[in-house]
């Protein structure tokens, strides 16, 4: 049998290839795309008349997405892979079956309408669940009801979201639905969750913010944060902080944690705080205030409390520096890390 060269591969035959419609060079992703277009089309529950070439495709996907199978074939095609063990084309034998082949690419999600005809009412129920359940998991035994089918009568007759397959009410002549727990997440005093990222919203005196502070975070485990902050590592109102890892678990990948972000409020001192002469003292301590000079035609006024009445015309104050909403835009490009 000829070689088929390609600009980028030479394999043995592209059988395989052509039955997915790709080139031999093909990347595993077009590879996919390509398996996915086919199979949904010549499903036998959409085509019942197709099921030899859904067949074909599903092993040709088979081989072709395994990188050792691929290889194997690329070499010395169908008589290679029959030799190493697995059936060509019609053999069938050593091949998986094309419809688990099928449920393990969709993960089982997709049914076709023949299969979805079958199966009962899938039934959702609605889980309040903490944060701290969130962050630590937690068991919660639940008391549903379904339907399920009278033996003695013949037949009688119900989103991070959680299934349990095949759970739900019986009907006669279906198999049963689904019970999908849909968890709804309470709102937390302390914490505010972004992601995968914790926020946490921090009040300090000014002293703290210029000559460095100490703070004591409890987790949602139960753990003591001690988080400082460095001498003349001065803190601006609404600086944003962060610890890594402190954040909430990485779903299925329980040891990777987001970010714990600390949002700093300074509390400035009440007016009057400090007598003039005290002031004087402390204002050595900060750099040089920029000199103003005045002129012959300059009019010197002096700064009064605004009040939402201050006049008409004038917009009243709210008493919000900012949206909650701008939060999150900002925290991306300000959100700096501790990494010690």
């Amino acid at each position: 049998m000829a070689h088929h060269v390609t600009a980028r591969k030479m394999v043995k035959e592209t059988g395989y290839y052509d039955l997915l419609g790709v080139r031999p060079g093909a990347s595993l992703d077009e590879i996919k795309r390509a398996y996915r277009r086919l199979a949904l089309r010549y499903h036998p529950d959409k085509n019942p008349s197709e099921g030899e070439r859904f067949k074909q495709i599903s092993q040709a996907y088979e081989v072709l997405s395994d990188a050792h199978k691929r290889a194997l074939y690329d070499r010395g095609g169908e008589r290679a892979m029959k030799e190493g063990g697995l059936g060509g084309r019609g053999g069938g034998s050593g091949f998986g079956s094309p419809m688990d082949i099928f449920d393990l690419f969709f993960g089982g999600g997709v049914r076709m309408r023949g299969r979805a005809d079958r199966r009962g009412k899938t039934v959702v129920h609605q889980l309040s669940v903490s944060l701290e359940d969130l962050y630590n998991g937690s068991t919660r035994k639940l008391s549903l009801q379904k339907n399920i089918i009278c033996r003695k009568c013949g037949g009688m007759k119900d989103g991070q979201k959680i299934t349990f397959h095949e759970e739900g009410d019986q009907v006669p002549g279906l198999e049963p639905g689904d019970i999908i727990i849909v968890l709804d997440q309470k709102e937390h005093p302390v914490f505010r969750r972004s992601g995968d990222d914790l926020i946490v919203k921090r009040e300090i005196s000014l002293a703290d913010a210029l000559c460095g502070c100490r703070q004591v975070i409890r987790t949602l485990d139960n753990r003591t944060l001690l988080v400082s902050s460095l001498p003349g590592d001065v803190i601006r109102p609404g600086d944003l902080k962060c610890i890594p890892n402190e954040g909430m678990p990485v779903y299925r990948s329980p040891f990777q944690k987001g970010k714990l972000i600390l949002q700093f409020e300074v509390k400035f001192p009440e007016p009057g705080w400090l007598p003039a002469d005290r002031l004087r003292q402390l204002q050595a301590f900060f750099p040089p205030q920029e000199e103003v000079m005045a002129t012959e035609d300059t009019e010197e006024v002096e700064l009064s409390d605004y009040t939402a009445h201050g006049g008409p015309g004038r917009r009243p104050y709210t008493g919000e520096a900012y949206h909650e909403d701008d939060f999150e835009d900002g925290m991306r490009q300000h959100v700096q890390c501790q990494t010690s």
